[in-house]
């Protein structure tokens, strides 16, 4: 099976998505399944891990719709509070979804020491219990608290999204590199190849300005932990879907079939028990 490890559908709102800038115009609009389903089709991709892009567990509510009623979507990444009182209630009743396979904090817009909050780390040493995974979405600078956050959590699923967003645009890798060959030692921990354009040039990126970035993670992780994600719609603002997904297997060209096959769908499939 391929798949699309990291996507996103909305409703636009202009008050709730105020990430979404003047220069992000071209994704000031909605983007609803039916949007997706031809282009992953066009791309060769079967299936689709539909990711939260608001902290509301509205938006897991309406992920969950949109999976039930879109076959191509076999998992959804929500959210809900971690660090609330009542979150066992809330894991108990997200329980009886099938299609719900994780949860996720926006932790890039926090503090760089959130991932160290008790509270935070108490919801998430309830998450094994009911079997979801949970996504790391950082920066470079919430790395030190990233790679004491996964080490406490040994058997606990974790995947890191858009492999931490370093600074594609500078070239810069370091401290980055050092922090992400850190991370993947806590052999728990999964990385995306996603999100990469947005943090590139976004009119003027090259293949040769992701390889170094790509060497690196496929270094640290291996291919057995590594999944395609293409970010979709997010990446409209640099790429449209089959310009990023052509970053990533051109640069997978020189692996084994099998190690192709498991980075663009198996390792996603396994993760997430697609």
């Amino acid at each position: 099976m391929t798949v699309d490890a990291h996507q996103h559908f909305w409703r636009y709102n202009p008050l709730r998505d105020g990430w979404i800038t003047e220069e992000m115009a071209a994704i000031r609009r909605d983007f609803l399944p039916s949007d997706l389903e031809p282009i992953l089709k066009a791309n060769k991709i079967e299936a689709c891990v539909a990711v939260q892009a608001d902290q509301s567990e509205k938006e897991t509510e309406f992920l969950l719709r949109c999976a039930r009623e879109n076959s191509f979507i076999k998992g959804v990444v929500g959210w809900t509070d971690l660090r609330s009182p009542q979150l066992q209630a809330r894991l108990e009743y997200y329980h009886q979804f099938d299609e719900l396979k994780g949860f996720r904090h926006i932790v890039q817009g926090e503090h760089e020491d959130f991932l160290l909050n008790s509270h935070f780390q108490n919801g998430v040493a309830q998450l094994e219990a009911y079997g979801f995974s949970y996504d790391i979405l950082v920066y470079v600078q919430h790395l030190p608290a990233a790679i004491t956050f996964v080490r406490k959590f040994p058997q606990q699923k974790f995947v890191i999204d858009h492999i931490a967003k370093p600074m594609i645009k500078d070239q810069i890798t370091e401290p980055w590199a050092k922090y992400m060959k850190e991370i993947a030692k806590s052999e728990n921990v999964f990385c995306k190849l996603s999100g990469m354009v947005t943090e590139a040039d976004w009119k003027g990126w090259k293949l040769e300005h992701f390889r170094i970035y790509l060497d690196t993670i496929l270094e640290a992780f291996g291919p057995d932990r590594l999944m395609y994600g293409s970010d979709w719609p997010v990446c409209l603002v640099a790429a449209q879907y089959a310009q990023q997904l052509d970053i990533i297997q051109s640069f997978i060209s020189a692996l084994s079939p099998t190690e192709k096959k498991d980075i663009l769908g198996e390792n996603a499939r396994r993760f997430y028990h697609l």
